[in-house]
């Protein structure tokens, strides 16, 4: 390169200037091929234009580069990452990935975090009489020397994106006493709801003399969200309070156990909160309030239960804004399907009619199934409608309809109103009951195609409950085209992946044979920050797909058992949940652990 980097530059001492004019940052840009000279002039005339300057680029101030370069970022003609790296050698400074950068929890003690989400900045190394921090900006040249000032310390620099120093920080709140902090700055605004649905207002500042219960609350909620809980489970024992998080559907400690003291004021702040009776505590209580948060509203469902040691409760985060982001990019192809139970349930929500079911317990992906096959389905030229609860996802041209049963809305009675409004696909959220089936099973046969959704622990037992709601096998069979049943296991974290060495007695107990152990290497996750020390990040679907050939429609209406329908439609090529587990974990996928806590070890 033109000019050296150093591994970080005191701010206070200024830099060391190259003889002649000091080079801009659109030429460090086009020296790094990073944007053609053709892209930079054109960034350069749109701001001209915009501003009415007529100054060029080489008699611009520093901060017109750090403008210039967010420009190009938005255009997308530059990534983040490039932004930083150009930054980085025109300050000769070094540049920070921090991808596997491991956040040293002691800073906490004497840099304030409300400092770090200011600036940002991220603190890289510390001794006694200086620091490194990790900016964004290093042309902010009065930020820098303000934030000398408040750490009192001689301050070196390195850069990196903007990004990446936030992920840093959101990751790195683990104890109490900083979630307090975090929750307090962040300035969470509760939405309250009348009868009539509309939203009112109530803003309440968490401020530092707030109360302490209310700061706690708002933390642990803030936290969840950032570690992409989807529960949160305040446990009441005999002498202490565990705060729990359901993270890709496994429970983890969220902080050190409470005082028991505590539980009295946590259990009815979260009451008020959610209307509820904060003088009840014999009888169980639901509730539900929102919170808007980064400017998107996110929705939370409380369950109280009372136990020996006081109330429980089981907070349902429903993040609508965030997921609803993905869902209208959301494919089939990106659950994690096998390749032939993917074409063949492609082929089945094509269909003109009929019903497709999936079916799962709660909890293994069945309304995201759902959702996936709707939007690849979604021409804009038939009406779909869905009744759901809760409408958990959001999408363009679908109309939704939330079960009320308080005000009378049930499944069913929704169901009859839909079919009024000349659908052509219609999405059930779940089959409760034998009204709520026949209806669908009804709408299947006169033309609908019908998404819908059962619990059950496998596609066979779906029969069974449908047979068990008295739903006569002739026209469940004819309706039907398909039976989906799914699970979720989580995948190792890709960041910390490594090999791993399993004993050959649990191999053999979890059906592997020596043969699929001899062409394969199977894999753990060591955990790291990605992954919050999990070892695994997301989850993927398991499934087992029936298709209803003539033989099977045959045996079910000959109420033959289910392990003669099983045996069958193993010949004709199903994959049953096991052998889909075990294939994700012969591709390094997953775990042996992970698909024997969701599935039962049969033989392959």
């Amino acid at each position: 390169m033109d000019e050296p980097k150093s591994a970080g530059r005191v701010i206070g001492a200024g830099p060391e200037r190259p003889a002649g004019r000091r080079r801009r940052l659109g030429e460090w840009l086009v020296s790094l091929r990073f944007v053609s000279q053709e892209q930079l002039e054109a960034a350069v005339h749109s701001r001209k234009g915009e501003s009415g300057a007529g100054t060029s680029t080489a008699g611009a101030p520093h901060a017109d580069d750090m403008r210039l370069g967010e420009r190009l970022v938005k255009q997308g003609v530059l990534t983040e990452e490039q932004l930083a790296q150009a930054l980085a050698q025109q300050a000769r400074l070094a540049y920070q990935p921090l991808d596997q950068h491991r956040f040293n929890p002691a800073d906490y003690q004497w840099i304030p975090v409300e400092l770090m989400y200011r600036y940002p900045f991220v603190p890289y190394e510390a001794s006694e009489g200086s620091v490194t921090i990790v900016v964004s900006d290093p042309t902010n040249v009065q930020a820098l020397d303000e934030l000398e000032l408040l750490l009192k310390r001689q301050v070196r620099l390195m850069v990196s994106t903007r990004t990446a120093i936030l992920d840093v920080l959101k990751r790195s709140e683990s104890t109490t006493q900083v979630l307090k902090k975090v929750g307090a700055d962040m300035g969470t605004v509760l939405i309250k709801e009348d009868e009539a649905g509309d939203e009112i207002l109530s803003v309440e500042k968490i401020t530092k003399d707030t109360s302490p219960v209310i700061r706690l609350v708002d933390s642990m909620l803030l936290n969840a969200l950032q570690r992409r809980a989807s529960d949160i489970h305040v446990e009441a024992t005999d002498r202490s309070v565990m705060v729990k998080y359901r993270i890709d559907g496994v429970l983890y400690p969220a902080m050190a156990p409470l005082d028991v003291q505590l539980l009295p004021a946590l259990i009815s702040r979260i009451k008020v909160m959610s209307d509820l009776d904060i003088a009840e505590k014999r009888v169980p209580q639901d509730g539900r309030f929102k919170l808007r948060l980064d400017g998107r509203k996110i929705d939370f469902r409380v369950s109280i239960l009372p136990s020996i040691f006081g109330e429980d409760v089981v907070i349902r985060i429903l993040d609508k804004e965030y997921i609803t982001a993905g869902v209208n990019e959301l494919r089939l192809d990106r659950l994690g399907f096998n390749p032939e139970d993917l074409r063949r349930f492609r082929r089945a929500i094509v269909e003109p009619y009929g019903m497709v079911l999936v079916t799962g317990p709660t909890g293994s992906g069945k309304t995201t199934t759902l959702y996936a096959a709707i939007s690849e389905i979604n021409n804009k030229e038939d009406k779909l409608i869905t009744i759901e609860d809760p409408v958990e996802y959001q999408l363009d041209g679908v109309v939704q309809i939330p079960v009320n049963e308080k005000k009378g809305l049930t499944f069913a009675r929704g169901l009859r109103s839909i079919l009024r409004h000349d659908p052509d696909k219609i999405m059930v959220g779940e089959i409760r009951d034998a009204e709520t089936a026949q209806i669908a099973i009804q709408s299947a046969l006169t033309g609908h195609l019908v998404f819908t959704t059962v619990h059950a622990n496998n596609a066979f037992d779906v029969i069974g409950r449908f047979v068990n709601m008295g739903i006569e096998p002739y026209n469940f069979v004819s309706s039907l085209n398909c039976i989906l049943a799914q699970r979720l296991v989580r995948a190792i974290c890709l960041s910390c992946r490594e090999p791993a060495t399993i004993d050959p007695v649990h191999c053999d107990e979890a059906g592997l044979t020596p043969v699929m152990l001899k062409t394969a290497t199977l894999f753990q996750g060591r955990g790291c920050h990605a992954c919050n020390g999990t070892g695994f990040q997301g989850r993927r679907a398991i499934t087992e797909f029936l298709h209803l050939s003539d033989t099977v429609r045959e045996l079910i209406l000959a109420r033959r058992p289910s392990s003669e329908l099983r045996k069958q439609a193993i010949a004709e090529g199903m994959t049953t949940l096991r052998q889909a587990g075990v294939e994700k974990v012969l591709r390094g996928e997953t775990t042996l652990r992970e698909i024997n806590r969701v599935t039962f070890i049969e033989p392959l």
